[in-house]
């Protein structure tokens, strides 16, 4: 059986895939997911509680944080019902949470270069797993458990940042605190958006063919990552 062309919609939508796939790769300097140096200039005038300041930081965090975006596209996007959406999402926030607020509090070091590579990483895997890899080469990897252990994993790289702000002792548990729910609030406001945008898409008929290049854009993104945080590590 030879496979059905496709259509000129799945056309157009793959094209806009790999365009916003070079214009991604072209920008990865840019989405590096670091914190500017106005909000580290901000951060270092606050002294004692400011949670307000720390909420709005955590969710813009999230926000333009392209890994972890990419991570949440290639997480939910074969999820159909909003109870797997919730329980994948909460398996990735009880992941984050706990190192970030660990990571801080207890100051654990971690080379900054090397866990978002592993972030990066985590891009490549679930868009693989999306694609049917790891059943093509006889892996079963519990889908759940690897959302969370991947969720360390960003949580790590999101204590890195806050710990490189320099934050004082001062009212240091509140604005923690303030932090992680900010970036909640963040990725709740990506969720909505993401989510919205796949209910509409898979309503068409481009969804089955345009799946497929979707995931290889996300994979792509996540090797573009990768390479950009060991250029960084190895230039350091």
């Amino acid at each position: 059986m030879t496979a059905s062309p496709l259509r000129p919609r799945a056309l157009l939508a793959i094209g806009a895939v790999l365009l916003v796939l070079v214009l991604f790769l072209l920008a990865v300097p840019a989405f590096a997911h670091d914190i500017s140096d106005a909000d580290r200039a901000a951060v270092a005038q606050i002294k004692g509680p400011a949670p307000f300041a720390f909420l709005y930081l955590g969710a813009k965090h999230m926000v333009t944080g392209i890994d972890h975006v990419l991570f949440l596209i290639g997480v939910i996007f074969f999820l159909y019902r909003l109870r797997d959406v919730v329980i994948y999402v909460s398996m990735f926030t009880i992941g984050h949470s706990l190192t970030l607020l660990g990571g801080v509090l207890l100051n654990t070091g971690a080379n900054a270069y090397i866990v978002d590579a592993i972030i990066g990483f985590s891009v490549v895997y679930k868009a693989f797993e999306n694609l049917g890899g790891l059943r093509k080469i006889g892996l079963a990897i519990d889908t759940k458990l690897a959302v969370l252990v991947f969720g360390l994993f960003h949580g790590l790289g999101l204590a890195t940042k806050v710990r490189d702000l320099g934050l004082s002792d001062d009212g240091l548990l509140p604005n923690l605190i303030a932090f992680n729910v900010g970036v909640e609030v963040g990725q709740v406001m990506v969720l909505a958006v993401v989510v919205t945008l796949l209910n509409l898409w898979r309503a068409t008929r481009s969804f089955a063919s345009g799946a497929f290049y979707v995931n290889l854009a996300l994979m792509a993104g996540g090797f573009a990552l990768i390479g950009y945080q060991l250029t960084g590590y190895f230039t350091s």
